[in-house]
């Protein structure tokens, strides 16, 4: 084979290497980054708020024409484990034009774009200003040991930083025969919570009705039939405008129909494949996850408890969240607010024209339009330094391939060509920032 360009060779070695999170093991992955940039004279250190599991933070200098810049991307993964891979899962093979493993898009490949700019950038004497990368722990689990951690115990190694770059933004979407690259400006936050049910128990030998495993029953049902409320939020506003102008009739009214509220969830059910993602970009959503009920088979359970995945957009609250759950599945149930993200600051698309003008150069026809993430990113996490994070790694996929369904499942993988459009992206990206 050919020898590989740097960005597929370092994503392969770092796909190779298991940071399955938990527990992480993130310092195989930073040892690795280090050497790189230790050979090409690059100030490196590792921040470390538990032992095998560093964040590494790397600094170019640049010509003091424009604020730093932060590159900030993870290296733990998420399991393999009960999943039916085609080709090894930490073997970095490439087949059929596809590097393949956990990692590939979530967010190895991401992590080598950015190393490789960052050595490009020293290469050429620097950008227009600081370039700072982030290479982090543990943001599959929260970033308990990563982002947060570093964002309160170092806050002074992102000092003058008001813009970043990270995942979730970038990759090709094909409708309509256009090509559409959502940037990511904003994300959803988290808001976990418990629900119980309460009802009788007794000897599993006596017939029972209407107690807490058939409220279970009922509360199920009306999640899984259920739907919260259609929000408009600004971010997929502006997606939505994006590619609704871009595209030709019928899908230029089906799109437009989603920003009417009282159409949006009649025109999701035209969508096809599109409508996964943006159900859950027009709506707060929640799943049940975990269920806990019953101790012994022979006794029947007087409390049941559900554990729920909520996700709120921007600009709504837990407050929003119970009383919209309450709308689907009653008053009765007991909710309890467990655990809630940090809320997400005013979008920002003060830099989305930089990062739109590089992909259309270099891809002539795409239309890049902003994105929100529905899930969460370590974005969350610099914002309570004031730092605004575009989700921007690139991928130019085919139009037969949809990475989505591969990330945090089976076969993940992304094509080898695609790589080096994103590492050109990014290097132009973090070169032309000014600020």
């Amino acid at each position: 084979m050919a020898t590989l360009p740097f960005v597929v060779e370092l994503t392969r070695d770092l796909i190779r290497l298991d940071t399955t999170n938990p527990p992480g093991e993130e310092h195989l992955a930073v040892e690795l980054v280090e050497r790189l940039l230790r050979d090409a004279k690059i100030d490196c250190a590792r921040y470390e708020s538990e032992p095998g599991r560093p964040n590494l933070v790397a600094r170019v200098k640049g010509r003091g024409e424009a604020p730093p810049l932060l590159l900030q991307g993870h290296v733990d993964v998420v399991t393999t484990v009960n999943q039916d891979w085609r080709h090894r899962p930490f073997g970095g093979d490439i087949i059929d034009g596809y590097l393949w493993g956990r990692g590939a898009l979530d967010m190895k490949s991401g992590v080598a774009m950015m190393v490789g700019a960052l050595i490009r950038a020293q290469a050429h004497g620097g950008a227009g200003g600081d370039l700072v990368l982030a290479v982090l722990a543990d943001e599959e689990a929260g970033g308990i040991c990563g982002a947060r951690w570093l964002v309160d115990a170092h806050p002074e190694l992102f000092t003058g930083i008001r813009h970043a770059i990270g995942e979730s933004g970038g990759v090709a979407l094909h409708v309509g025969g256009r090509r559409f690259y959502p940037i990511m400006v904003s994300e959803k936050r988290g808001c976990q919570m418990l629900v119980t049910l309460r009802g009788a128990g007794g000897h599993g030998s006596v017939p029972a009705h209407g107690g807490a495993m058939a409220k279970l029953g009922e509360l199920l049902a009306r999640l899984d039939a259920g739907r919260l409320p259609v929000h408009i939020t600004t971010p997929v506003r502006h997606q939505l405008e994006g590619m609704r102008d871009a595209l030709d009739e019928p899908l230029k009214s089906r799109i437009g129909a989603l920003l009417d509220p009282a159409r949006t969830d009649g025109a999701l059910a035209e969508l096809g494949a599109l409508r996964r993602g943006l159900d859950a970009a027009l709506h707060n959503t929640v799943n049940a996850t975990i269920v806990s009920g019953g101790l012994k088979i022979n006794v029947i359970p007087s409390e049941v408890l559900v554990q729920l995945d909520g996700r709120l957009l921007p600009g709504y609250g837990p407050e929003d969240m119970v009383r919209e759950l309450r709308g689907v599945i009653g008053s009765e149930p007991e909710i309890e607010v467990l655990l809630v993200g940090p809320a997400q600051p005013e979008v920002d698309l003060s830099q989305f024209d930089l990062f739109a003008s590089v992909l259309k150069e270099a891809d002539s026809g795409c239309v890049p339009v902003p994105s929100l993430v529905t899930g969460g990113t370590d974005a969350r996490h610099f914002a309570r330094l004031g730092i605004r994070t575009y989700g921007f790694l690139p991928l130019n996929i085919p139009p037969d391939f949809n990475s989505s369904p591969t990330i945090h499942a089976a076969d993940e993988r992304v094509p080898v060509s695609a790589l080096a459009f994103g590492a050109e992206c990014v290097f132009e990206a973090a070169m032309r920032y000014r600020g």
